[in-house]
């Protein structure tokens, strides 16, 4: 895999991040009960609208890079996005991250690792 689909992958990566904090923080609406004005509420928020667009931009990228190389190599790539995420909910929601997802992240990053490797 060369710098370019690397690059692309992480693009993506930082795009589906982008996406999943948007739609987090669409999902914040204050909805008391599942009827069609609280979905047309939720569906019609900054937020979600933004969040849907971000994801468009990454399937988009993701084509890219399925173009570029083999999708049992960039696949499992992708999963570098939990990382990226807990780190970014961290600090941009306050999320906690506990020891036990800490050392999910790390076996994560370990079959990343095999995974390139191989």
């Amino acid at each position: 895999m060369n710098i370019i689909t690397l690059t692309l992958v992480l693009i993506c990566i930082i795009l589906n991040v982008a996406a999943q904090l948007a739609l987090k923080q669409g999902a914040f609406l204050d909805i008391a009960a599942v009827n069609w004005h609280s979905l047309f509420k939720l569906f019609t928020s900054s937020w979600i609208i933004i969040g849907g667009i971000i994801y468009v931009a990454s399937v988009l990228v993701w084509l890219l890079v399925l173009n570029r190389t083999e999708v049992s190599k960039a696949y499992p790539l992708i999963s570098i996005g939990y990382i990226i995420n807990a780190v970014a909910a961290y600090y941009f929601l306050g999320e906690h991250v506990t020891l036990l997802r800490m050392a999910g992240i790390v076996v994560i990053l370990l079959g990343v690792f095999m995974v390139a490797r191989s």
